[in-house]
């Protein structure tokens, strides 16, 4: 074989062994997986600041570029366009679709995602997905049914409304407190709200605050009256007989804490404000009709201490801590009968901290009693109960240096003053006629 033929023949090699590389080359990156898309919420209701989160994908070739269009009855409207640089395999952004002038009503948002494989001659793999949503602006709007709110700081009162369509959320909001309200018929809510013993009633205003479907929020003013309260102010001591016969049941919370009055701010600062929180936990465990009625009985016995009474403690004559009293204290003989205040359903018995052996009782609407500091529990969660049946007995468990009965009025988890609860003319011209007249 001359020169000639060899060097044909090594041509012949080089160039299939060179299209078998570059197809092995165009092969290997061309790979075939799309980016992947993923928009968050993925379908409902968007409104003037319902921002859409965008995530894309693709950890093999990277992401080449996205547009994300709006289409409405086969025409499209591009929202966003990105062309990625090298080297992006992940990212994320978001879009506020009532800031790019999109008119209510239904729209299909459209996202178009290539990434860099040398797939479809080098175009790359093609990702589509659509989302159904509905373009929705228009703030609900509020209008209220009852009308006289006059309220004791401290103390409870009911509002009713109705809104022009269907919200995902509704209550009323005092500063930083928001207090659920609960649909009664279509459209039409009842909202037992407080006003905070701890606000100011020359400054803190309350607001009827409604969120439909889309988010878009209204807040509507109302005529209310509030009557400013002084409350009262004790002292207490703290004995080291108290110390060393209390702490012992909270050692198990703080294992780290061996000074008994170390232990104890422990346990009247952190875990009274744990006991708080989950107060307001449980008061969102209510029935949204009314299960009580009538006024609120009284258990029998001498009042020992009233509802936001500002405590401060004492030990060895110096001053350690300052806390409110949220409830009021009643005693009587020891180990007496605690009877439910009114009709409801247990939602809590267990132990729960400074409370000791506890029991709340729902009575609807977001409005709670709490029996504390039990010695004996009857009544278990889940059981209804009717006004004036037993379901414990006082003692001295938790933080409480006697045997008493720790009695509060909750209305969504925020202690109020029990007494307007006891007085049936407050019970009647401020909650019943009201819920009377909205049924009607």
């Amino acid at each position: 074989m001359n020169s000639s033929h060899k060097g044909k023949k090594f041509l012949i090699i080089f160039v299939l062994l060179l299209a078998v590389g570059l197809g092995g080359t165009y092969f290997y990156f061309a790979e075939t997986e799309m980016p992947a898309i993923q928009v968050s919420p993925d379908k409902g209701y968007v409104g003037q600041k319902s921002p859409l989160a965008f995530s894309l994908t693709d950890k093999k070739s990277g992401l080449s570029k996205v547009r994300v269009e709006a289409v409405r009855q086969e025409t499209s409207r591009t929202l966003l366009f990105r062309d990625f640089g090298q080297g992006v395999y992940e990212w994320r952004s978001q879009i506020q679709p009532g800031e790019k002038g999109l008119e209510d009503g239904e729209f299909v948002l459209r996202i178009i995602a290539r990434d860099r494989s040398w797939k479809n001659l080098f175009k790359g793999n093609k990702a589509v997905r659509e989302f159904r949503f509905v373009m929705d602006t228009q703030v609900p709007q509020v209008n209220l049914e009852t009308f006289r709110h006059n309220l004791n700081q401290g103390g409870a009162a009911l509002v009713g409304f109705r809104t022009s369509e269907p919200v995902q959320k509704a209550g009323v909001t005092i500063g930083d407190y928001f207090y659920p309200a609960y649909r009664e018929s279509d459209k039409h809510y009842l909202c037992l709200f407080a006003f905070p013993y701890n606000l100011d009633p020359g400054q803190d205003e309350p607001l009827v605050q409604v969120v439909d479907r889309a988010g878009n929020v209204k807040k509507s003013g109302f005529n209310y009256h509030v009557n400013t309260r002084a409350f009262e102010q004790t002292v207490i001591n703290i004995p080291d007989r108290f110390l060393q016969t209390k702490m012992s049941h909270f050692q198990d919370l703080y294992p780290n804490v061996t000074d008994k009055l170390e232990l104890f701010l422990k346990v009247n600062q952190d875990l009274r404000r744990a006991n708080r929180k989950r107060l307001t936990e449980i008061g969102l465990e209510t029935s949204p009709k009314p299960l009580w009625s009538g006024r609120f009985l009284r258990q029998k016995g001498a009042r020992k201490s009233g509802f936001a009474s500002r405590r401060t403690y004492l030990y060895q004559g110096q001053e350690i801590d300052r806390q409110t009293h949220l409830g009021v204290d009643i005693a009587s003989l020891a180990r007496a009968s605690v009877m439910a205040a009114n009709s409801g359903r247990v939602v809590f018995s267990d132990w729960l901290g400074i409370y000791g052996q506890a029991v709340i009782i729902d009575h609807g609407l977001g409005l709670q009693t709490l029996y504390a500091h039990l010695s004996e529990r009857r009544s278990g969660k889940g059981d209804l109960v009717e006004k004036g049946e037993i379901i414990g007995r006082t003692g001295a468990t938790g933080l409480a240096g006697g045997d008493h009965l720790h009695f509060a009025v909750l209305v969504s988890g925020l202690p109020v003053n029990p007494v307007e609860w006891w007085d049936q003319n407050w019970v009647e011209n401020n909650i019943a006629r009201k819920i009377r007249r909205l049924k009607k």
